[in-house]
């Protein structure tokens, strides 16, 4: 199943939403690639309309290279069969010394679908070369429209998915200045209680949407009710004014 020519997969994060924050390195590799490959949900394509990351895509790239590559994000006995077609339709393309750019949000390397990606195509075409270009992430997003600081001198940062429990999230609020919380919009109201409950619900900002139609970014106090999937909310430390560099050690 090896080619001697096998070519390359390349995960190019494409940033939250904005189709002004791709680099010019991601940029350079769309364009260079054979085929581009964007990831498309249920909900996008019942609507015929483009995923998010395609549409980030799609201002910097001929859109008749694109591919969509369907997705089962919450259908978890349809995954394996999505993850496997998608894997195919890579493989044919690096197989033969293609390079196969596949776009993810944010930056491949964190919560991104490209590592499952990896692990089909290699399953099928062992010897293909994998790289990634990073993108900017949706908390260094919302800490910019926000005025934030993410961290300084000995500040600690933890970033917690809500999906990996309460716990977590209440440790790293105990222990942590700055919190990012991903993958809690839907219960974004529960997310918020364990916020108010440490004590730092004046601390905390919410983006949804980052770059992309429909953007919010509040403070916690004016947020209310759920919030779509792609919503990030960032808690940072109030800043005591301390001279400069003062913070530092």
């Amino acid at each position: 199943m090896t080619s001697p020519g096998a070519g390359a997969l390349v995960g190019v994060g494409v940033g939250p939403g904005d189709p002004e924050h791709l680099t010019l390195k991601a940029v350079r590799e769309l364009r260079a690639a054979d085929r581009v490959f964007v990831p498309s949900t249920a909900a996008s394509s019942a609507t015929g309309g483009a995923g998010r990351a395609e549409a980030v895509v799609a201002e910097h790239v001929d859109e008749a290279r694109l591919v969509r590559l369907g997705f089962a994000m919450t259908d978890a006995g349809g995954r394996d069969a999505k993850w496997d077609a998608a894997g195919a339709a890579i493989a044919e393309v690096v197989r033969g010394g293609g390079t196969a750019a596949f776009a993810t949000l944010g930056d491949p390397a964190l919560y991104s679908t490209f590592a499952y990606v990896v692990h089909t195509v290699r399953g099928l075409v062992p010897d293909v070369t994998v790289r990634t270009v990073p993108g900017i992430t949706a908390m260094q997003d919302l800490a910019a429209r926000t005025g934030a600081l993410l961290a300084e001198g000995t500040d600690g940062l933890a970033l917690v998915p809500w999906t990996a429990g309460e716990d977590r999230v209440r440790a790293a609020l105990a222990a942590f200045e700055t919190v990012v919380i991903y993958k809690g919009g839907r219960q974004l109201p529960r997310v918020l209680d364990v916020i108010r409950a440490a004590g730092r619900e004046s601390e905390a900002s919410v983006g949804t949407h980052l770059g992309q139609a429909g953007e919010s970014v509040a403070t916690a106090r004016e947020t209310d009710g759920p919030a779509s999937y792609f919503s990030t909310v960032l808690v940072t430390p109030a800043r005591d004014g301390a001279p400069r560099g003062g913070r530092i050690r």
